[in-house]
């Protein structure tokens, strides 16, 4: 029975893919299991061996009654079924090959991991660098936006209706506790721009700045102006010009300073500023020097026919608490000697009013002079803005047409209004002229076409009227008939 046991085995095992009968009677016993079989209450006498590459269970006679046939069967099916059976096998060595290649495998994987890992650290860089690059760009997208916009304010502020909103006037606090400084505030803020109460390095002056807007958040930078308008008081002037007077008359042993010596002080101490001066009421001191002159003519007069020696020491201790006298002349002599050497004009004023006046349109003029200058810088050697040459706009439906050729008549020198009108009343357009000297028959009744074209001014009795002439005429004729581009209409006369 062993035998044909056996035998059974080897034909399983040859052919692996033939499948066995299962009968009823060859099932596992309910009490009988794989642990039971493990139990040690019998020694098995069950031996593993390998044959090639195939293990085979050897079962001996001791083992028949305890491992059925269905069980052996099945377990043989389980280990043809299983790849990973030799893993399983507790006393397996692996070879220096598979040891190798397990190293291998090892450090390969190790390699890999360095290789990922500054692999991703490369593209966290990169995307640092990117994300770097692109806020710098951002940021200097903004600063670009924010000087353009900077520049466009800067523009705008320059115009004329817009500067005086960026001015500033600074007044020195000497100034307003004058007789005038309520005056003069109250026209400054009536100006509508700014005003600021500070000490300034002249006294009793006042000067300008401009807020210039910024690319900055801070606000608008305050830059500012070279021009000074100081106020001076009528002794100091008179004072001033008498020194120069009488250094003048004793050829320069005078130690006073003069008008001219005093301004060239304020101009070293202050080389950035243009000063300028302004004098209030010189009028009622000259006013008030005829006064005195004829009262004490008069007095002159009553004294020697009184005979009284008591009015003669009266005048004189009068006289010594009274201003220099100083003439008119001598005044101008010495605003121009100071205007020579020094550019330094002065300003003579009769009211408070008239100097709030002038600072008004002082402050005007500083606030307009940056786009004034910036018109001027033209490519041209000249600028036409008069009301004659400056253009005339003409719209898609032909209003204009006529002032324009009216404008192009007026070119010609010696043109008038009154004379391009008469022109147009004849031909209100440059084609209706050239028709007409189409059809003239002779040179000479081209050139003397405009002749007689009769030119009025004036209306009613006052009117008069005259004629174009020969030469008008035929600088017409040139204008339109020449093919030199270099003739002078004016030198052919």
């Amino acid at each position: 029975m062993i035998d044909s046991l056996q035998r059974e085995d080897l034909r399983s095992s040859s052919d692996s893919d033939e499948e066995l009968p299962v009968f009823d009677f060859l099932q596992p016993r309910p009490s009988t299991d794989v642990a039971s079989q493990k139990a040690p209450k019998k020694p098995a006498s069950s031996v593993l061996c390998s044959v090639g590459s195939a293990d085979v269970m050897m079962i001996s006679s001791d083992s028949e009654d305890d491992v059925p046939l269905a069980q052996r069967v099945k377990l043989r099916q389980e280990r043809r079924s299983t790849p990973e059976e030799a893993d399983d096998l507790p006393h397996r060595h692996l070879s220096a090959s598979e040891t190798g290649d397990a190293t291998k495998a090892i450090k390969r994987s190790v390699e890999e991991i360095r290789a990922s890992r500054e692999e991703a650290l490369r593209r966290r860089q990169a995307r640092e660098r990117r994300q770097q690059d692109r806020e710098a760009l951002k940021q200097e997208q903004e600063r670009q936006k924010a000087e353009r916009r900077a520049l466009a304010e800067a523009s705008k502020a320059l115009r004329p209706e817009e500067c005086i909103k960026h001015m500033v006037v600074a007044v020195d606090p000497a100034l307003l506790q004058l007789e005038g400084g309520g005056t003069l505030l109250a026209s400054v803020q009536a100006l509508g721009c700014s005003c600021a109460i500070e000490k300034q390095p002249l006294p009793r002056s006042v000067t300008w700045a401009r807020q210039a807007p910024s690319a900055q958040q801070n606000g608008a930078a305050r830059v500012p102006e070279p021009h000074v308008v100081m106020q001076m008081t009528v002794e100091d002037f008179i004072t001033l010009i008498h020194n120069y007077i009488q250094e003048e008359r004793h050829s320069g042993s005078a130690c006073s300073p003069t008008l001219t010596s005093w301004v060239r002080e304020r101009q070293r101490l202050h080389p950035d500023k243009r000063l300028s001066l302004a004098v209030i009421e010189l009028e009622s001191y000259f006013r008030a020097r005829k006064s005195q002159s004829q009262k004490r003519l008069r007095a002159a007069v009553a004294g020697e026919e009184a005979g009284g020696g008591k009015e003669k020491k009266k005048r004189r201790s009068g006289h010594a608490e009274k201003l220099p006298e100083v003439s008119r002349v001598e005044v101008e002599e010495a605003v121009v000697h100071l205007q020579l050497h020094t550019g330094v004009s002065v300003r003579f004023l009769s009211t408070w009013k008239e100097f709030s006046d002038h600072i008004t349109m002082t402050t005007k003029a500083v606030a307009e002079a940056p786009f004034k200058r910036a018109r001027e810088q033209t490519g041209f050697s000249f600028y036409l803005e008069s009301e004659w040459a400056g253009g005339q706009r003409v719209d898609k439906a032909g209003k204009g047409l006529l002032q324009a050729w009216k404008r192009q008549i007026q070119q010609f020198n010696r043109v008038s209004s009154d004379v391009a009108a008469a022109i147009l009343a004849a031909y209100p357009s440059p084609q209706l002229l050239k028709k007409a000297y189409s059809q003239c028959r002779t040179e000479n009744e081209k050139l003397s076409l405009l002749s007689d074209l009769l030119i009025r001014r004036g209306e009613g009795v006052t009117s008069t009227t005259r004629r174009v002439g020969p030469e008008l005429s035929k600088r017409l004729f040139l204008l339109m008939h020449s093919r030199d581009p270099e003739q002078n209409l004016d030198a052919s006369l």
